[in-house]
């Protein structure tokens, strides 16, 4: 099920409770989960896990949020916890969109975005973080809908980043599920 030749690194073969860091090295509080390294062959047991994360997320980042303390950084030059919770609302607006563009069109060009300018914008530094946890919550209900219904072709599809390339959406499942649970750990380095 799970190719071991891709550790270290968070790939969503275990519960995220078990990627976390059990060695005495000094934890890099950039990758608390280490960096998303898929499996070589993407099946659909990945598939399951990583949608039982997305479903799960947004309750255990609400729970994580509301435990720390969101004006402080959980790394030097790193964000505040208040702009860690606005960037995944960002994030995974922009990956549903491009989960519903690769399943309308064929290969669309995606058009990236600066996730640093958008955590200095009025909205991120103005708004209430629960506007934000409360999107997390109604758009994860509606992302896992579409993504219970895909098929096996519809996991193929891909779009096109114009940095990247052509990406499918099996391997983008995982990297927002890995996402989630990255932003998930720093917060909770930021515990009350």
């Amino acid at each position: 099920m799970c190719n071991p030749g891709v550790q270290p690194g968070y790939n969503g073969c275990e519960p995220f409770r078990k990627k976390l860091p059990m060695s005495t090295a000094p934890l890099d509080p950039r990758y608390p989960i280490g960096p998303y390294s898929p499996p070589a062959v993407i099946t659909a047991s990945h598939r399951a896990i990583w949608l039982h994360e997305i479903r799960e997320f947004p309750g255990e980042f609400r729970a994580t949020a509301k435990a720390a303390n969101l004006d402080l950084c959980y790394r030097a030059g790193g964000w505040t916890g208040r702009q860690l919770v606005h960037h995944v609302a960002d994030s995974h607006m922009n990956a549903y969109i491009r989960f519903k563009l690769a399943l309308t069109e064929d290969a669309p060009l995606i058009k990236p975005y600066n996730e640093t300018l958008w955590a200095e914008l009025a909205d991120t530094k103005a708004t209430a973080v629960e506007v934000s946890l409360a999107l997390l919550e109604n758009l994860h209900i509606r992302w896992v809908h579409l993504l219970e219904a895909m098929t096996d072709a519809d996991w193929k599809r891909t779009f096109r980043h114009p940095e990247i390339g052509e990406i499918d959406l099996s391997y983008t499942v995982g990297l927002y599920a890995w996402h989630g649970l990255h932003h998930l750990a720093q917060l909770g380095l930021i515990r009350k």
